[in-house]
């Protein structure tokens, strides 16, 4: 080992990560008496809503299917929190269970010794010994840039969303928006409200559903509904209200598929978009949409439908992917190629030799919570008192 590394002997948990998920498995060990210690790369927790999140952003979701455990939002907040009062509940949450992660600490790789029986976590200053190793890095760790001929031959203005603020700036400009998630619908429409001339690139088959039904989050009826009827009646259900309230969406470029929202979104993870505004922007044309891209110009794009068109900026909301198949040497629990769990929720929390992970349910919040308690209660009753001492006889 680099002499120059410092050993560090984790009594408890070491949780690789210091956004919602590790700060709800911190919290749910702490409430068990077990204490643990968090990784974060950056300076802050949360780091993905702190500084690579868009102003406008709020929770797509209800905030009582998002709080963590054992604390619930303000009673004040709106039913979709603002991106500013989701990081002060972050912030309330880790000051509330005293939870001091060590900041800076970006882990370079983690492998189990299967002769010490721990597992050695290496950052750039230390190495951690512990009998329990958390994933919890999340499934947004790293930016996705899009593999598209040309994409470097570009000249204007390039950015990924991480790297989006707000509308402001764009005044004015011919703005494409590569790629129709709900993040890239919601910057469309901010970059419209700002006075940019916005287009947005709609690739695949996708749901366009209203945020709100019937006076009621689009999500949390969906989820009331599956208590009582299938999945295909309840996706029958909100295509009616859908196209109720938002019309065909096929009349102005954004073609359904085939697969319901519901079941797309629990047999495949992709979340189907809720409309906060765009959709009647794309259909009075201040929002023009574009089919794929077939490469990028120094100026702009050609479109595989032979258009060539010229653009002062693009913006990639091209999403994000897990990092762990970078650090993590562990070679059954992760899958290597998309670093997911290789069983599927709900059974995707608990690995070999006290490896586990939180937040890759592809359910949101609502999911790390969920695996966040199951990881808690299954490292609590190995909690005795002969793991307690083990480290002051290394």
């Amino acid at each position: 080992m680099n002499s120059e590394l410092k050993r560090v002997c984790v009594p408890g948990p070491v949780i690789v990560g210091g956004g919602p998920s590790g700060l709800a498995v911190a919290a749910c060990l702490k409430e068990k008496g077990v204490p643990s210690l968090i990784l974060e790369r950056e300076d802050c927790l949360g780091s993905l809503w702190k500084l690579r999140s868009y102003d406008r952003l709020t929770l797509h979701i209800p905030k009582h299917l998002c709080e963590l455990p054992n604390m619930a939002f303000p009673p004040e907040y709106p039913v979709f929190p603002t991106r500013r009062q989701f990081i002060s509940y972050l912030d309330a949450y880790a000051e509330c269970f005293s939870i001091m992660p060590r900041f800076g600490q970006e882990v370079k790789w983690a492998e189990y010794d299967s002769t010490m029986e721990l597992w050695r976590v290496r950052t750039h200053d230390s190495e951690f010994l512990c009998r329990w190793l958390i994933v919890a890095t999340g499934e947004n760790a790293e930016p996705v840039l899009p593999e598209i001929a040309g994409l470097s031959t570009y000249q204007g203005r390039l950015l990924h969303t991480s790297s989006y603020a707000n509308g402001a700036e764009f005044k004015g400009e011919k703005v494409l928006v590569v790629g129709c998630g709900n993040s890239g619908m919601e910057i469309s429409l901010d970059l419209c409200e700002n006075g940019s001339q916005t287009s947005i690139v709609v690739r695949d088959k996708l749901h366009v559903l209203p945020k709100e039904m019937l006076g009621i989050s689009t999500f949390g009826l969906s989820m009331s509904l599956l208590n009582w009827l299938p999945i295909n009646l309840v996706d029958r259900f909100l295509l009616l209200c859908s196209w109720f309230i938002l019309g065909d969406t096929q009349k102005v470029g954004i073609t359904r598929p085939k697969i319901g929202p519901i079941e797309m979104k629990m047999t495949t993870g992709k979340t189907p978009i809720l409309d906060v505004g765009t959709l009647a922007k794309i259909r009075s044309g201040e929002i023009k949409v574009l089919p794929a891209i077939y490469r990028f110009t120094t100026r702009g794009a050609e479109f595989v439908d032979g258009r060539v068109l010229e653009f002062d900026s693009i913006i990639l909301a091209t999403g994000y992917r897990s990092n762990v198949p970078s650090w993590l040497k562990e070679g059954e629990f992760f899958n290597s190629q998309d670093g997911y769990p290789n069983r599927p929720f709900p059974h995707g929390w608990k690995g070999k030799n006290g490896l586990y992970s939180v937040g890759f349910t592809k359910r949101g919040l609502l999911g790390a919570s969920m695996d966040a308690q199951r990881v808690a209660e299954d490292i609590a009753q190995q909690w005795n008192s002969e793991t307690k001492h083990m480290f002051f006889e290394l």
